[in-house]
């Protein structure tokens, strides 16, 4: 098994142990707020399901009908993921309105915090794990579900505070009105998360810090040859995409000119890691002089 894959079912385990935790602080506390704290991990839950279809998906081979591979299932997993947060938080919003209206102070305030802060403790340590992952290992998926952890842990640290002072206070409005602000914060989060992934399937650039690194490497390693330009880039999954014109003099010879060729994928693939390389070669009259100059 795979790390990615190992991390997608731990996401699995670790957002079912919080769930429960959560439904027991609704249930000993009758909170609208915790209810809505219980209803966006549920979302976890089901979109821990969805990463692991997708990245099943996603690792199979490249094959006649898809010779570009799989990798783009990842996206559609994030996509999904960001539009379950928005959901979530329009469910949430409802229980705000009836709530809102009929305001009550919840039942065993202490017990209630107890339990879901250490589904809020959990959920932090694994949503720190899983975005250091997945931008280590270039996964959509993981870095999704690292944020939507995330997007809890605000959540239920938002519930906390807030719930801890309904009983100081004696102020019961205070429960469905942090319960609004959370739902707020979700649907920022899961708008920003389907804008992300929409992006990618959209085949978007390299980061702007990768595609300097792209053009680094070919000013550095393309000894021989003279210019690259038509530089075009994307990411698909942890596999990035390069493609490139390379302008070598007339009078060099093929094996040469694919010797150059070698060098730069071997150290195109060394800065940015798992890539598809296509170098396009041209005679020099078909310089442009305006790509990437070789150094």
């Amino acid at each position: 098994m795979s790390r990615i894959m190992r991390a997608a079912w731990g996401s699995l385990a670790v957002s079912l142990v919080a769930l429960g935790l959560k439904l027991a602080a609704w249930w000993v506390t009758g909170s609208v707020a915790l209810y809505s704290d219980a209803l966006e991990t549920i979302i976890n839950v089901v979109a821990a399901v969805a990463a692991l279809l997708a990245l099943r998906v996603s690792a199979r081979p490249a094959d006649p009908g898809h010779p570009y591979g799989h990798q783009k299932a990842e996206y559609f997993s994030a996509v999904l993921e960001g539009m379950m947060v928005i959901g979530a938080a329009a469910a949430i919003l409802h229980e705000v309105y009836g709530a809102w209206a009929h305001p009550a102070v919840p039942d065993a305030p202490l017990l209630g915090m107890a339990i879901n802060g250490a589904a809020t403790v959990l959920n932090a340590a694994w949503a720190a794990y899983l975005l250091r992952a997945g931008r280590a290992w270039r996964s959509p998926a993981i870095l999704a579900s690292g944020r939507h952890v995330l997007t809890d842990v605000w959540t239920s640290a938002g519930v906390l505070v807030g719930f801890a002072l309904v009983p100081l206070t004696g102020w019961a409005w205070l429960d469905p009105a942090l319960a609004g602000l959370v739902a707020v914060n979700i649907v920022w989060t899961g708008v920003s998360m389907v804008r992300d992934s929409v992006g990618a399937l959209m085949d978007r650039a390299l980061d702007p810090a990768m595609l300097a690194a792209v053009r680094r490497v070919i000013a550095e390693g393309a000894e021989g040859a003279l210019e690259a330009h038509d530089l075009r880039t994307r990411a698909s999954g942890d596999v990035s995409f390069v493609e490139f014109h390379l302008v070598v003099p007339a009078a060099m010879t093929v094996g040469e000119a694919h010797a150059i060729c070698d060098r730069l994928e071997d150290a195109l693939r060394a800065e940015i890691g798992e890539a598809v390389i296509t170098i396009h070669l041209e005679p020099e009259g078909q310089a442009q002089r305006r790509g990437v100059p070789v150094l």
